[in-house]
């Protein structure tokens, strides 16, 4: 079993935290897509046949595409690839562009799942942000989906958000669990080299959350979701009962997928693939059968830091007998070892052959991980 990811770079605006790969030149769609849909074409081979259990368009802004880019699309994707009939289908969509009539029209595709970008339910923290929609906006288009017959719905939150308090925090928490999505992303913000938000911290007229505020922030995402059933899956996802984004499991599980479209990304066990980050260049090399991409031979090194880095931050953990059977006694050994400390502290726990964070070492996963990395 695998996945597709199809990157859809378009946003109205940039929001000014955001450093995936987006462009607001939205009248270059049409050209896009078809490039998008050669590349489909050209990789089919990539995944060696695989059924495709998970397809999952991200952004940039997915939902700024039009009924006759996701005809094109899943049209594409029939004819080249072997669907099961209980895939996961999953759209990323803008509060504000989910009207009534845009949300009919994807009802008319295979999407069974949606992924809200909200952040925050402050309307003050929303402008200063760059998002488009208002609180209420998200509010009513999360009810317009779900009365559209949308029955898996993730929203994402984020928290260390600028002028942000307990206080307020606790508010977009208690009106996302009011909503009851299914499921919960919830991430910290994060100042990336080369947004605006980097920028304007570093003309001192925007100020990081400090280290005490991020764990209250975080433990109080943690304690109140599980308190309300949502189980804390992965570092910064919580769903209810079963209803995990399968998509981005199959990250954390190993699994191949494929990722098409400007910086998709692409893995099949032995090497990684990434696309230009460059709308243009992508549509003209994709036209002219130049390279858009480059690769990267996984060792067995490399293949142990990235089954580290994804086993462990999960609710499922590393499964200690497959460590051994893939990479050896060596590396399994040297992991062992590395963990040791944090199983004094009580930062990862050791049960029926599976390792994995305890609560208390979620706070602390960055450095467990880097801990049982192999350096050379």
């Amino acid at each position: 079993m695998a996945g597709i990811y199809l990157h859809i770079p378009f946003c109205k605006r940039r929001c000014i935290y955001c450093d995936f790969y987006s462009t607001t030149q939205n009248e270059k769609k049409s050209s896009y897509i078809n490039a998008l849909c050669r590349e489909l074409e050209e990789r089919k081979n990539y995944l060696e046949g695989e059924k495709i259990e998970t397809i999952y368009l991200g952004g940039g802004t997915p939902s700024q595409l039009e009924y006759k880019d996701f005809e094109l699309i899943f049209q594409t994707l029939g004819r080249l690839y072997d669907i099961q009939p209980n895939a996961e289908i999953t759209i990323e969509a803008n509060p504000d562009d989910l009207t009534s009539s845009y949300v009919s029209m994807l009802r008319e595709f295979p999407f069974n799942r949606l992924s809200m970008g909200i952040q925050t339910f402050q309307e003050d923290i929303l402008r200063l942000l760059h998002r488009r929609h208002t609180a209420q906006q998200a509010i009513d288009a999360f009810e317009r989906c779900r009365k559209a017959g949308f029955k898996n719905i993730s929203i994402d939150l984020m928290y260390g958000l600028p002028g942000e308090s307990m206080q307020t925090w606790e508010s977009d928490l208690n009106q996302a669990i009011r909503m009851k999505p299914e499921h919960i992303s919830a991430y910290h913000l994060i100042y990336e080299e080369g947004t605006a938000l980097w920028k304007l911290r570093e003309q001192h007229r925007m100020e990081e959350a400090d280290e005490e505020l991020s764990v209250s922030l975080f433990t109080l995402l943690i304690h109140k979701l599980k308190e309300k059933g949502y189980q804390h899956y992965e570092i910064s996802n919580f769903c209810l009962p079963g209803m995990y984004s399968r998509h981005n499991s199959s990250y954390w599980t190993g699994k191949k997928y494929l990722g098409c479209g400007p910086s998709a990304h692409s893995y099949n066990g032995v090497s990684r693939q990434w696309n230009i980050s460059s709308l243009d260049e992508y549509i003209t090399n994709i036209n002219e059968g130049e390279p858009y991409s480059e690769i990267e031979e996984l060792n067995l090194y490399t293949r142990y830091n990235d089954f580290v880095i994804t086993t462990i931050r999960t609710m499922w953990g590393m499964n200690l007998d497959m460590l051994k059977k893939t990479f050896g006694s060596k590396l399994y050994d040297y992991c062992l070892r590395m963990a040791y400390p944090h199983l004094q502290q009580g930062t990862l726990e050791q049960s029926e052959g599976v390792l994995k964070l305890t609560e208390k070492g979620i706070f602390i996963s960055d450095g467990i991980m880097s801990d049982m990395l192999w350096v050379d």
